[in-house]
């Protein structure tokens, strides 16, 4: 019997998922293209000032029961490049979630668009889960529609800090961690691609009813102050105010819409062996909602 408790214990000191290896290399790095900005030049607090710690550049924001906190981009974009490292509380994190992501709710509440890189909160024994999510005039009155692909990662992302990013032009989301691209959402229709302005968020706060396996793991305060490590925040688009000659970011070494054959191989490798939900795949969802999914 000891022998086999011995394995179960390495079993979950050291989960499958951070055992694989790391993908191809992509051939090509977006983010070496766009240089770091102080916080404090491209940021501004949103909520929960009191939780929101800069050190160096270096950003900490954190949940307890009181509050949790959030930042906000001083520009709004048409299209570009969002990218931080960021690095992830250990332990149990149930409920809690940690995100970057593009919206603007604000400015048009219950009719907005959003682009979503959401840590989805754990319990100890299992690994986090990256989501993307892609809104296309959404709203928070139970007629959203999501548009969810969940990833976990091939490495514990809580032991460092590692680079995501958003890149949204005119034609294509690309959402990327380290630089290998995980997914691509291409602009199929007006109807399914976000194009309005939008301004660039991070935070972390308490979803307990849906975070972590549909809200059945809670967040526990027990465990609290939750982190979410921010730093090396990376801006680079057509804000609102830029002339018509801004050009698109693009995440192709050609320079153009879609991706390298090496870097469409490094993400079909990740899709592969760490996608754990995709939406287009659910048959429980009404597809005549997301018709990109045909």
């Amino acid at each position: 019997m000891a022998p086999f408790l011995c394995l179960l214990l390495i079993i979950f000191m050291f989960p499958i998922n951070y055992a694989q290896g790391g993908p191809p290399s992509p051939g090509y790095y977006p983010s070496s293209r766009v240089p770091s900005i102080e916080f404090n030049k491209g940021f501004q607090n949103l909520w929960g000032p009191q939780h929101q710690s800069l050190n160096q550049d270096s950003l900490t924001i954190w949940l307890d029961k009181s509050s949790g906190s959030g930042f906000k981009s001083l520009t709004e974009y048409r299209s570009g490049y969002f990218g931080a490292a960021i690095k992830l509380q250990p332990g149990y994190t149930a409920g809690v979630i940690t995100c970057y992501y593009l919206s603007n709710n604000e400015e048009r509440p219950g009719n907005h668009d959003e682009i979503d890189i959401e840590f989805l909160g754990t319990t100890l024994d299992r690994p986090y889960t990256l989501q993307t999510n892609v809104y296309i005039r959404g709203s928070g009155d139970g007629n959203i529609i999501g548009r969810e692909m969940q990833f976990h990662l091939w490495f514990d992302p809580t032991q460092d800090f590692h680079n995501y990013a958003i890149l949204w032009n005119p034609n294509e989301i690309i959402f990327f961690v380290d630089d290998v691209p995980i997914r691509r959402y291409p602009r199929k229709s007006d109807a399914t691609f976000p194009q309005r302005p939008m301004y660039l968020y991070g935070s972390i706060w308490d979803a307990s009813s849906w975070a972590t396996e549909h809200g059945k793991y809670k967040a526990d305060y027990n465990y609290q102050p939750f982190l979410g490590r921010y730093k090396s925040f990376k801006l680079s688009g057509c804000s609102t105010i830029s002339g018509a000659s801004c050009q698109a970011f693009s995440g192709s070494p050609s320079g153009g819409r879609g991706l390298s054959n090496q870097q469409h191989e490094a993400m079909a490798w990740v899709q592969k062996n760490y996608k754990v939900y995709d939406y287009c795949h659910d048959n429980g969802r009404d597809h005549t909602l997301t018709p990109e999914c045909s």
